[in-house]
């Protein structure tokens, strides 16, 4: 089914990446590059900077308990701190997703002090290629493991206007 998704994307893609079919309009703009991503977990927002100014903004979900940073797998919070985009991934289980770098040193002593494993495979992604629930429950709540969670069409954006590696900050 991951390969269908993916599929499914690759117009979408190609559209927001190709020239515009119709000479008159000219190619499309290029987007710009984010060189920080910015997630404010009590708004539940998400923003690509560029030199500090937002260049996008973006309504997510998070995990299903929210407040509070992760420290360990299975906690169902969403890590808070500094971090990079480490990996792309186009063929998981969401409509794309961009890993983050966590556990960083600091996470893992956390969970050591914890005897306890902090967990791994945070990501920026999609909606689920085969959701188990109707599309306003993935948009009106938090439903994800850790993840921080975008709808399909701002994924694309965010997919197009990051590359590896890009600093990440999660604030509460």
């Amino acid at each position: 089914m991951r390969t269908f998704a993916l599929v499914r994307m690759l117009p979408v893609l190609a559209a927001l990446t190709a020239p515009a079919a119709h000479a008159q309009s000219g190619p499309l703009p290029p987007l710009e590059l984010a060189d920080k991503i910015l997630v404010e977990k009590a708004e539940r927002k998400l923003y690509l900077l560029k030199a500090g100014n937002v260049l996008r903004e973006f309504d997510i979900a998070l995990g299903l308990f929210p407040k509070g940073h992760k420290h360990r797998s299975g906690d169902f919070r969403t890590p808070e701190g500094l971090y990079q985009i480490d990996a792309r991934h186009s063929g998981s289980n969401y409509f794309l997703a961009l890993r983050i770098s966590y556990p960083n040193e600091q996470d893992r002593a956390r969970a050591r002090a914890l005897d306890a494993n902090p967990g791994g495979q945070i990501m920026i992604h999609g909606q689920p290629n085969e959701p188990k629930y109707d599309e306003s429950w993935y948009r009106d709540w938090d439903w994800t493991d850790g993840c921080i969670a975008v709808s399909n069409s701002d994924m694309v954006d965010i997919w197009l206007m990051t590359q590896v590696p890009t600093p990440i900050e999660i604030r509460p």
